[in-house]
């Protein structure tokens, strides 16, 4: 092992020379150290914890090559000279630039939360880890408030895309599969509700809170709730979460399902595909509640007398 690699175990130290560099070949050699010590960790088998400490270092490495390759002026494609961007980054021994770039896109607190979160949970530290949360970062926001169907509905079956916080397994985290929406957010529609009308909302453990304050502030009454069992080991700090709520609430005068067709309120199903509830549900509502119009919000699909409206349909 170098003496410069050595160098990087002084944490503090390292960090200072990366906010000291004047160029992309200073900190690429930073990056390049850290990258050849971490390697070497892993291969002896230290702990997490020091693999994490340097693969930060390689981190914010490549976040300040990110930061200089921005800076850089963009190449003309008609032209032929040899000092473009590209070039540049050619001779610096870099390639795929644009995943620095993506990394330095992301805010100095957004990126400081991520490293601090993911070592406190001593989960690996990595780039990619990174790179899906710039990914989720720098998505687009979908404009769905003006896009609701007109007219109104007594059956509202809902199942919000809400907001999580920045988890360290980003290349877990629900906005890898659609953009999200915080509660504010949902809070400002205006659903297409009948004066006496039926809402089921889909609700994760952790947003339950949030979940009885958006029935109120869509003008329901929370009533119960049923539990679909995913028969499956789930993510979550306190427990694995291997199951969903399904919250019933009401507006108006809305009559429960008669006794002879009522149903356990645990219905056990495997989790399939990324968010899509069983079709036993539907079912369940068509069975219960006939006749009624039926409309789905936030639908990942079309079905037959429904009406469906979504982002991904």
């Amino acid at each position: 092992m170098t003496k410069d690699l050595i160098i990087l175990n002084n944490w503090e130290r390292a960090k200072r020379a990366i906010a000291e560099c004047h160029d992309i070949d200073e900190v690429k050699k930073i990056r390049n150290q850290a990258e050849a010590l971490r390697a070497y960790a892993k291969q002896v088998k230290e702990s997490q914890e020091v693999q994490n400490n340097i693969c930060e270092i390689k981190l914010r490495a490549e976040k300040r090559i990110g930061e200089f390759s921005k800076e850089l002026p963009r190449d003309n494609k008609w032209s032929t000279s040899h000092d473009g961007k590209l070039s540049i980054l050619k001779e610096a021994g870099i390639s795929h630039h644009e995943r620095y770039e993506a990394i330095a896109s992301l805010p100095d607190e957004l990126f400081e939360k991520y490293i601090q979160e993911v070592k406190a949970s001593n989960e690996e530290l990595t780039t990619m880890g990174l790179l899906k949360l710039a990914r989720v970062f720098n998505r687009p926001k979908l404009d769905r408030i003006s896009k609701l169907p007109e007219g109104e509905f007594d059956i509202i079956y809902c199942d919000p895309p809400w907001k999580y916080d920045f988890v360290p397994q980003v290349e877990r985290a629900i906005e890898d599969h659609y953009p999200t929406m915080n509660l504010d957010e949902l809070k400002e529609l205006k659903i297409p509700a009948a004066q006496n009308c039926l809402l089921l909302l889909w609700a994760t453990a952790p947003k339950l809170e949030w979940a009885i304050e958006l029935i109120k502030t869509w003008g329901f009454e929370f009533k119960t709730c049923a539990v679909w069992n995913k028969d499956n080991f789930g993510m979550g700090y306190w427990f694995r979460i291997s199951h969903e709520l399904l919250l019933v609430a009401t507006k108006g005068q809305f009559s429960p399902p008669e006794n002879s067709i009522r149903v356990n309120s645990v219905y056990t199903e495997k989790a399939g595909k990324h968010s899509k509830k069983p079709d036993y549900y539907y079912e369940w509502i068509e069975k219960s509640f006939p006749n009624h119009k039926y409309i789905e919000l936030f639908a990942r699909n079309k079905r037959l007398n429904w009406t469906s409206w979504g982002t991904e349909i």
